[in-house]
């Protein structure tokens, strides 16, 4: 991401950058103090540059020693199998959901038609003020017994914390009642297409003796050269396939993606007793998914990210549609930057030795991130400034100083680093074309960076003077198996495959 800048400017900077040129004319003020400013970003960026690409290069460097190591394997398991497979307990799955009409019937359904066990239990959250919901979710449900919907008694949105508190209730009610106790626990979200193996894959790894599981996540690409929506593939490319992978290897914990994940129930318990009032989740948190698997971590518990394929050669992983209108996005990043970045510092702070001090730093430089990326960007503007006054005769150039001069090489070098990895990654999962695609969204994701974190700055100020936090959710209209249901019923493709999204690697 930091790179990104560094390879605009490489065709901008035509020997400017040191403030000791002489300018002259009637602009000598002008040009002189915007060469200045010029001088000071470009060695400000050029640092803060430099530190971000040195620490994702240590994450690559570990990726790649792992991997020639042989620790990193991506096992491939019949799907078939892990489906009819008996799971090792009752299986608890929570659904948050807060004016999800269009999505939430077909997520259902095709949930419930995935996973056929006896021993599931859906339990999806609707708040009283949204009948629209209420009623998709009862035509996608189509007489499920396996079915809670569960009518929060307050009037939405609370926050998705606070709806996942009000199912941990519903479940515990349902344990009184029949005297069986749920032995693991899933998380999903409204918009969500589970794999047909997934449950199969977590019940596994839960019975194994993992106190948390996560699946990978795969944004679908929406077609059309849709760069704003498309862009949450390479994220979630190198996160979930190398940023994760490289976490688990070396004991770091582990943040849930609120998607795809289970926890086991004495994680569960733990989590309750660490609360007075006895719920999972603190109703003021704006990322309890990541919050998830630190404080399982923190408690002592196993983590573990479980990446497979099925015999198709597609990955084992939830799939769903991102966002894709910009004001979508960046309310959806702002959450996480705020949550994560801001929230989390307050709430989880900065425990766990040397390793899990660096994952955390890592998490948390959102806003430093957005901060240095506008920093150059405005240096990108002024440096073609500067090279239009040098061509109309205004000022003339000075060279860059031998410190800038390698400064600047050395970044370029490393941005070069970061494409290729980009490409890689998202080419691994989608194929070629959509690989190339990433690099050229590079600038796109980054100004989506600086917007999102300049908001939570902002939403985290506001938080500070007492506003109450409120559920800023992502407005969900497209579901992947495109089945919205209607009076008629839901769509016919529901019964389709998972897509194949492109070519298949370990």
């Amino acid at each position: 991401m930091f790179g990104s800048v560094f390879g605009s400017l490489s065709g901008a900077i035509t020997g400017m950058g040191d403030a000791s040129g002489v300018v002259t004319g009637l602009g000598w003020n002008l040009w002189q103090w915007t060469a200045i400013l010029q001088h000071e970003l470009l060695l400000f960026a050029g640092i803060f540059f430099l530190i971000g690409a040195l620490d994702d290069l240590a994450v690559d460097l570990l990726w790649l020693w792992q991997k020639l190591a042989g620790r990193i394997n991506t096992p491939q398991i019949e799907r078939r199998r892990l489906q009819q497979a008996d799971l090792h307990g009752k299986a608890a799955i929570f659904v948050p959901a807060w004016q999800e009409a269009e999505v939430i019937g077909a997520t259902i359904q095709h949930l419930l038609e995935s996973w056929p066990h006896e021993e599931l239990r859906l339990y999806v959250g609707i708040y009283r003020n949204d009948p629209q919901t209420l009623e998709a979710a009862m035509r996608g449900a189509r007489s499920d017994a396996r079915l809670r919907l569960v009518i929060h008694d307050r009037h939405g949105p609370s926050t998705k914390a606070d709806c996942l508190n009000r199912l941990h209730d519903a479940m515990r009610a349902d344990e009184d009642r029949s005297g069986a106790r749920f032995s693991t626990i899933l998380f999903h979200d409204a918009e969500d297409m589970v794999d047909p193996a997934g449950l199969g894959l977590l019940d596994h790894a839960i019975a194994s003796g993992a106190d948390f599981a996560q699946l990978p996540v795969e944004p679908l690409p929406q077609g059309g050269r849709n760069w704003l929506g498309n862009h949450y593939c390479e994220e979630f490319a190198e996160a979930h396939g190398k940023g994760m992978v490289v976490r688990s290897e070396v004991g770091a914990a582990l943040p849930a993606a609120g998607v795809g994940c289970a926890i086991s129930r004495s994680a569960l318990d733990k989590l309750c007793a660490k609360h007075a009032d006895g719920e999972p989740f603190e109703r003021e948190s704006l990322t309890e998914d990541y919050e998830l698997g630190l404080s399982i971590f923190e408690s002592g518990g196993a983590c573990e990210f479980v990446r497979a394929r099925g015999d198709d050669g597609l990955l084992i992983a939830t799939r769903a549609y991102f966002p894709s209108r910009l004001e979508h996005i960046v309310r959806q990043k702002t959450r996480w930057v705020h949550g994560i970045s801001l929230q989390g510092w307050d709430r989880t702070g900065w425990s766990g030795g040397v390793i899990e001090t660096w994952m955390r730093a890592r998490d948390r430089r959102g806003p430093i991130t957005a901060l240095v990326l506008l920093l150059g960007y405005t240096l990108f503007v002024l440096t073609l400034a500067l090279s239009i006054a040098v061509g109309m005769g205004l000022a003339q150039p000075t060279p860059l100083s031998p410190f800038l001069t390698g400064l600047l090489i050395v970044n370029l070098c490393f941005f070069g680093w970061r494409v290729a990895w980009r490409f890689t990654f998202t080419a691994r999962n989608y194929g070629l074309v959509e690989g190339v695609l990433a690099v050229l969204r590079i600038p796109v994701t980054n100004v989506i960076a600086i917007m999102a974190g300049w908001r939570a700055v902002v939403a985290y100020s506001r938080t500070l003077s007492g506003r109450a936090i409120e559920w800023d959710k992502t407005p969900h209209t497209r579901h992947p198996l495109g089945g919205v249901p209607s009076s008629k019923g839901l769509a016919t493709n529901m019964r389709a495959p998972v897509p194949r999204t492109g070519p298949v690697r370990a």
